[in-house]
């Protein structure tokens, strides 16, 4: 009888195992079903990569305008402590501790998105005061990437 039961265990454990493996062999996807799929991949790659590439510089445009912001700001509490916008000899360089300041106004003194010093006029030629990134050319004016970004475009 123990011996018809090991028999029988062994047996039931086989059939179980094999039809098992047999059931997930038939699962997956065909060749045509993974081709297509790569072929939709494809598609939408090459749709929506061209819109990201040109990003970066829209990013460093939107990014001086925010440093350019928070200067002006910074500016506005130097003139409501001072009574005045600081001269341009230590333009921004005024508003960090240290230079001159108890207090600062700024950590640091930000560089523009292509590592260039923020320009700062004092009398501005647009505004009471002027902050103005350069743009990627390093040169005043240009159009596009190359325009120079100022507070007075704000």
């Amino acid at each position: 009888m123990a011996d018809n039961l090991i028999f029988s265990r062994s047996r039931t454990i086989s059939a179980r195992s094999s039809s098992g493996l047999a059931g997930a062999g038939q699962r997956g996807f065909s060749l045509i079903e993974v081709m297509v799929v790569v072929v939709i991949m494809g598609v939408l790659a090459a749709l929506v990569v061209p819109n990201v590439m040109g990003r970066p510089d829209q990013a460093r445009v939107i990014a001086a305008k925010q440093d350019i912001g928070a200067i002006m700001q910074a500016l506005k509490l130097y003139r409501l402590d001072h009574g005045r916008y600081p001269p341009s000899d230590p333009g921004l360089g005024a508003l960090v501790a240290g230079q001159g300041q108890p207090s600062a106004y700024l950590d640091r003194v930000p560089v523009d998105p292509w590592n260039t010093p923020y320009q700062y006029l004092n009398p501005g030629v647009h505004d009471d005061v002027d902050v103005f990134s350069l743009g990627a050319d390093r040169q005043p004016g240009g159009e596009g990437t190359d325009a120079d970004i100022g507070s007075w475009a704000r």
